[in-house]
């Protein structure tokens, strides 16, 4: 497995912004607003729920939901498992546990995170974030 290099808090990169939820931001200024204030984590959530999407259509309604969300105020999505940054990061360097990931049930997902999440010592949170992703790309759906 690649090593990938994790960023400290604060250098986090701007998420490219589908074609789709551009559009959709567009239409709604409240939501574009909202969109704009964000943090590039919680952008990176929004954009990460929607491309779990595995049916256009259920795609198509995250959006709307998003959109709707987004003029409500709100500034993550809801029932959806927060993906930490440095597995986030891990993950786009890992082809193949990216794409176990993308598979993975929203319950399965939620294991792998608790899991990481589990031991707060930071060297042990990012051996934890390895090995999952090691796992992840060896095919294993649960940690």
């Amino acid at each position: 497995m690649r090593k990938a290099n994790l960023k400290p808090a604060g250098e986090e990169s701007e998420p490219r912004l589908p074609a789709d939820l551009r559009k959709a931001l567009a239409a709604t200024s409240t939501a574009k607003a909202q969109w704009r204030d964000l943090t590039p984590i919680a952008r990176r959530d929004f954009i990460s729920w929607i491309e779990s999407a595995k049916q256009p259509e259920t795609r198509r309604r995250r959006i709307e939901k998003a959109c709707s969300m987004l003029a409500a105020g709100k500034r993550r999505p809801c029932c959806y498992s927060i993906v930490s940054f440095n597995l986030y990061t891990v993950l786009a360097a890992t082809p193949r546990a990216k794409a176990q990931w993308s598979d993975l049930t929203p319950v399965a997902r939620r294991d792998f995170i608790s899991w990481i999440d589990s031991d707060k010592q930071p060297e042990t949170h990012r051996r934890r974030i390895e090995k999952a992703c090691s796992m992840l790309a060896a095919g294993k759906r649960r940690p």
